[in-house]
């Protein structure tokens, strides 16, 4: 059997355990779980990770692990190193400069390929999503603005039904979104550029919740594809200039 699905916070699908999940489902959970953690830095670039702990940590044999970190390879996220075993990759703005190109072009794409409007639970997580982000703009925090962004993008991959769009958009995000978390500790003025960052995206929540609302799925891939752009174009302006400034990987 399958693992369930539960309702996130602020709406995002996340896979929780079921009683029997079964190979799939405990590939998937284990996948998840250690993505999340590449992404937040719990896992740092250049961290190793150990077959042996992680089957200890998740209790099952090395081979389900294995097949997780082979897949986070091929995502970018890990690679391996003859004689050191697999690490977590580290990330430059320059190298994902083709990675953010892509990822501008395609969201254009969200309310152009099989759009699904949503229904009226998926329409309530939209606008949990903007409550969060008020919520943040009083009290930024760097981490809860990360895990916010990452179930903002999975409401929005769900508005089309076009699974290689879905799979792609996704790939392409994870590789780009642990830019901010690391380049956080290297503001001058860390509190400032972390309170404006949130206000931005504090606007392209509003403006993709006002376009959804009145069912405008066109629009909101316009509104996506900008934002994305801008975030590239300040990020690159700041690395240029030895303070890199990002904001998590829209």
């Amino acid at each position: 059997m399958e693992t369930t699905r539960r309702t996130g916070e602020g709406g995002a699908e996340v896979r929780a355990p079921a009683t029997d999940e079964g190979a799939r489902g405990r590939f998937d959970r284990i996948y998840d779980t250690l993505r999340m953690r590449i992404c937040l830095l719990e896992y740092q670039p250049l961290e190793r990770l150990r077959e042996e702990d992680l089957a200890a940590e998740f209790k099952v044999s090395r081979t389900p692990i294995r097949r997780v970190l082979v897949k986070l390879e091929a995502e970018g996220l890990l690679r391996s190193v003859h004689g050191v075993g697999t690490i977590v990759t580290d990330i430059d703005i320059h190298e994902l400069e083709q990675v953010y190109q892509l990822r501008v072009e395609l969201a254009e794409l969200i309310g152009k390929l099989a759009p699904v409007a949503p229904d009226a639970a998926r329409l309530q997580a939209f606008r949990n999503a903007l409550s969060r982000c008020a919520i943040l703009v009083v009290k930024p925090e760097p981490r809860a603005f990360s895990r916010l962004n990452m179930d903002f993008f999975h409401l929005l991959n769900g508005l089309t039904a076009n699974e290689p769009l879905r799979e792609i958009s996704e790939q392409l995000y994870y590789q780009t979104t642990r830019i901010w978390l690391k380049t956080a500790s290297t503001f001058d003025r860390y509190s400032q550029v972390l309170h404006e960052e949130i206000g931005i995206f504090h606007r392209e929540v509003s403006d993709i919740v006002a376009a959804i609302e009145i069912g405008d799925l066109v629009s909101v891939g316009h509104i996506r594809r900008a934002h994305i752009a801008m975030s590239f174009a300040r990020l690159r302006a700041q690395s240029s200039r030895q303070s890199p400034v990002a904001r998590p990987a829209t």
